[in-house]
């Protein structure tokens, strides 16, 4: 039964007319409702009854606080109390007032008082069935009992579970003010789906602004009904909408750092400024100990983005702490009088700038990272930072040019190492290239399938100015000859301002220029490839070395001169190639129908002329009288020193280069019939049983020693997609000595049947082994907080769970088994042995997991050393799902990383700070 009306004596105007629910049979009988001071006619039943009836009220006279129409809907009956001034709906009762709804087994409206109350019924059990159910706008409530003023909309629930973003609130009491607000009594606020949830966390108040955030007072955090002592004296906790950034306060991570002391992490403020920026400021503080300060750190982001156009992250890290460790370390002063020690203040700036990719349009992207030398190794818990010590930045520009073979790329480039101190800057760094282009296009001539029109040409610019606060050290001739005020040590210059001027005086710059001449493709025989290649090489310098001897110090001085210096080299080049096919094919239904052997063999030719001279690399200088430190006698001599020593792009090949290379390699590869095709779409399968079994040698008539270079050997194959097998050889053709120096003599020269010796090898081995799963992958992803949520990462914090954690895969075991060898000295035999014993290493890699139950895995990494005997690292992982929590640990016993970290924590990213957790790292081990 359905009824819709206006509520007697409240209305404003006469309602409008509502449709008659589609599951009331038409032609309802039509009710007015009587006046209040009207005589009312005696119902001996006092109930109207039968599901076809509908029942639509009038509005009377006196004017009212009605806004809309009211409809009301139950399965059972309507029971209409007139001189009550009630209507009472039974068994699946309905209200309809605007955005309000109500639901629920009984449902009584009263309007002398413009109150809506909802209560469930009982089985004969005493369990409660068919709750009440509150909608109003986007919030639902279930709760036992529900009260509603709909003229103040205003209202009070009882024993309420509602849904707030990500999580749930479950109160004793809760009253709703006009502006959709709730305030709880005996409250509990948890992200656990479950009626009797996991976890929540304890409050005797709250208040929760629907869409926005939960507010509570002293809570305390309960799990599996135990209390916890984990706690605040006051919640803060954002409960945005799916589609809506929120600001919010982050809840720090309590903790113990041997070093520090009881310490705050990752404690802030996440503000949410609009659809495209999100700011993160936290910080973290460490109590010390009694005596000192355990120091503090401030974090600064700014993550943005612009749909179809760009994204970044933008950070600034400061700290400041003692000098030296706090608790346990014998570095410590323990001076009486050393109360306040020394502070180590360190920074660390990152930017990152990523563009979307757009047809015709420019490039602009970032990569900064930036720091102070020991920031890393005092704030990072992560092994990979902590032990970096080479850092780069680099921010660039690209753009090719619409319809023209040109583009060019603007960048600037920082390089610092933070062990030696030394840093460099590339400020500009231009290219400018121009595609290949076609002779017989650049003049206008018509394609005839010629030869010439295969000849083709491109370039490249590359213009760098470099400032370096590194001081080379002053060598020549690999220090044979002496340098006036010469250093056989880098020097490093402070970047300092008043350092400003050596710093320029330092620097180096140059443009290189790069052309690539095509001659073209040819096929001589129908069977064999000739490619020739021309390429040239400029380099301009604006400044250049000039030597002069002194006599009196006997050594020689450098001086640097400006000027516009050209150097240039050009090589010449020849590569003739083809491929042979050797096939066997079996006819019949055999399960293997072919073999197929592909021969690859490839010979290639290269000459570069004598640059030294005539390119304007070096000079002969003479050098006066010298001493040779050897015999202490004197001679007069002239050497070629180089003009552009330790310059920007170095010279230009020097020295003549005559050289013929040979490689040869081989694939072997089968088919085999395909026994799992039904359909004939696919009758075989091509099987490769060598993916490469390559060799390669070359020869430099140029070379006044040593013209054969090493014979390389690579062989490499996968079986059954699982097994991976490489090997890498080299074999040298000349004798050694005891020192392991090479004479230019070969090998059968001493013994007629000596070929080559084996130099180096190197051999990897691996296989993965797991059940198979089919082609169907189930991953189950950890719980990841959205680009913008106020639980956003920090970049330096330790995460061992950064992949994910596969259930479908009842265990997976893969294993990479390394060996090295390099040769110290003769061999005898025809493919030499040593004389001492050769360099070698062994060492095995094993990964692995298992999943104990449907919840639990465990996981292990290990690395063993067979030379030195003994394990290089291992980590031990486990990983535990707890439906709305998860446990994560991760044990590393040994080596320089040791250290363990365990944590158990909510699985949303909204309460992904509530968490336990204990850490030992190599830090603080």
């Amino acid at each position: 039964m359905s009824l819709a009306a206006a509520q007697p004596g409240l209305a404003q105007q006469r309602p409008r007319t509502t449709s008659v629910p589609a599951d009331v049979r038409p032609a309802p009988r039509v009710i007015n409702a009587p006046q209040p001071n009207a005589p009312v006619r005696p119902d001996t039943l006092g109930l109207v009854t039968g599901s076809p009836d509908s029942l639509r009220v009038a509005a009377g006279g006196r004017k009212g606080a009605v806004e809309t129409t009211v409809k009301y809907k139950a399965k059972d009956s309507i029971r209409f109390e007139v001189q009550n001034k009630r209507a009472i709906l039974y068994d699946k009762a309905n209200v309809d007032y605007g955005d309000m709804n109500i639901q629920s087994a009984r449902i009584t409206v009263d309007y002398s008082t413009n109150i809506v109350t909802a209560e469930g019924r009982k089985d004969s059990t005493g369990k409660l069935l068919d709750r009440p159910v509150f909608k109003d706008g986007g919030s639902t409530y279930q709760a036992n009992r529900i009260d509603y003023n709909t003229k103040t909309k205003r209202g009070r629930i009882t024993d309420v579970v509602t849904n707030m973003g990500e999580g749930y609130i479950h109160a004793e009491t809760i009253k709703k003010n006009d502006r959709n607000e709730l305030f709880g009594l005996r409250g509990r606020y948890t992200t656990c789906n479950l009626e009797d949830p996991h976890f929540y966390i304890n409050a005797s108040r709250m208040k929760v602004i629907p869409g926005e955030q939960v507010i509570t007072g002293p809570f305390n955090l309960v799990i599996g009904d135990i209390p916890t002592p984990l706690g605040f004296l006051f919640g803060y906790f954002p409960t945005p909408k799916s589609n809506k950034r929120a600001s919010g306060l982050l809840i720090p991570t309590f903790g113990q750092a041997a070093d520090r002391g009881f310490f705050l992490r990752n404690g802030g403020y996440y503000w949410a400024a609009n659809d495209h920026i999100g700011v993160r400021l936290t910080g973290d503080i460490y109590s010390g100990n009694a005596d000192r300060f355990g120091g503090w750190r401030g974090t600064a982001e700014m993550q943005y983005i612009t749909r179809y156009r760009f994204s970044g992250l933008l950070s600034f890290n400061y700290s400041s702490q003692p000098t030296a460790q706090i608790l346990g370390s014998t570095d410590a002063n323990t001076n009486p009088g050393y109360n306040v020690p020394k502070s180590s203040k360190n920074y660390a700036l990152a930017w990152t700038h990523s563009p979307v990719a757009r047809p015709n349009g420019g490039r602009f992207s970032a990569n900064v990272n930036i720091s102070s030398n020991n920031y890393y190794r005092q704030n990072s818990y992560n092994v990979r930072n902590y032990l970096q010590s080479a850092f780069s930045s680099t921010i660039s520009y690209s753009k090719q040019i619409r319809n023209s073979p040109i583009n060019y790329a603007l960048q600037l480039s920082q390089s610092q190492n933070t062990q030696t101190g030394t840093m460099n800057f590339t400020l500009p760094d231009v290219t400018v290239g121009v595609a290949r282009q076609y002779l017989y296009d650049l003049v206008g001539l018509e394609p005839r399938g010629r030869f010439y029109e295969q000849l083709a040409v491109a370039y490249t610019l590359i213009g760098q100015n470099r400032i370096t606060n590194s001081v080379p050290q002053t060598l020549l001739n690999s220090g044979s000859v002496p340098v006036l005020g010469g250093s056989r040590e880098t020097a490093v210059i402070p970047f300092e301002f008043s350092n400003f001027g050596k710093l320029l005086r330092n620097s180096q710059n140059g443009i290189q220029h790069q052309f690539q001449i095509t001659l073209g493709n040819y096929t001589l025989l129908k069977h064999f490839n000739f490619n020739p290649s021309v390429n040239y090489n400029e380099v301009w310098y604006f400044k250049k070395l000039n030597y002069s001897y002194n006599n009196v110090a006997r050594a020689v001085r450098i001086d640097t001169t400006a000027g516009f210096n050209r150097l240039n080299s050009a090589s010449y080049g020849a590569n003739l190639s083809t491929n042979f096919y050797g096939t066997i094919v079996r006819k019949g239904t055999h399960k293997i129908q072919a073999l197929r052997h592909k021969v690859s063999p490839s010979l290639s030719y290269q000459f570069s002329p004598d640059n030294r001279i005539t390119g304007g690399a070096f000079t002969y200088t003479s050098l006066g009288d010298l001493i040779d430190p050897a015999t202490g006698r004197a001679y007069n001599s002239a050497q070629l020193l180089p003009n552009y020593n330790g310059f920007l792009f170095g010279v230009p090949t020097t020295t003549k280069v005559s050289a013929l290379n040979f490689s040869l390699q081989n694939s072997v590869e089968m088919k085999v019939r395909n026994s799992n095709d039904t359909t004939g779409t696919t009758p075989f399968n091509k099987v490769s049983l060598i993916d490469g079994l390559d060799f390669n040698i070359g020869y430099n008539f140029a070379d006044t020693a040593f013209n054969l270079s090493p014979l390389g050997i690579v062989f490499r194959t996968q079986i059954a997609r699982k097994l991976n097998l490489l090997i890498n050889s080299n074999f040298v053709f000349y004798q050694q000595d005891s020192t392991g120096r090479l004479l230019n003599k070969y090998l059968w020269e001493q013994q007629k049947k000596k070929l080559a010796r084996l130099s180096s090898a190197n051999l990897t081995i691996s296989y993965q082994f797991n059940p198979s799963t089919g082609d169907r992958k189930s991953v189950i992803t950890r719980p990841v907080a959205p680009a913008n949520d106020p639980i956003l990462g920090s970049p330096t914090r330790i995460d061992p769970y950064e992949d994910y954690v596969d259930f479908e895969i009842p265990w997976d075991l893969s294993t990479n088994l390394t060996a090295t060898y390099a040769n110290q000295g003769p061999l005898p035999g025809l493919l030499y042995r040593p004389r001492k014993s050769p360099y070698t290493a062994v060492s095995l890699n094993l990964n692995g997991s298992v999943k104990l139950t449907e919840t639990l895995r465990f996981g292990f990494s290990t690395n063993y050393d067979f030379v030195n005997k003994n394990p290089a690292f291992t980590s031990l992982d486990v990983f535990k799902d707890l439906h709305c929590w998860q446990i994560n640990g991760n044990w590393r016993p040994f080596g320089p990383t040791r250290g363990y970290f365990i944590t158990i924590a909510a699985k949303s990213a909204l309460l992904q700070s509530l968490k336990l957790s204990r850490n030992r790292t190599f830090l603080n081990y």
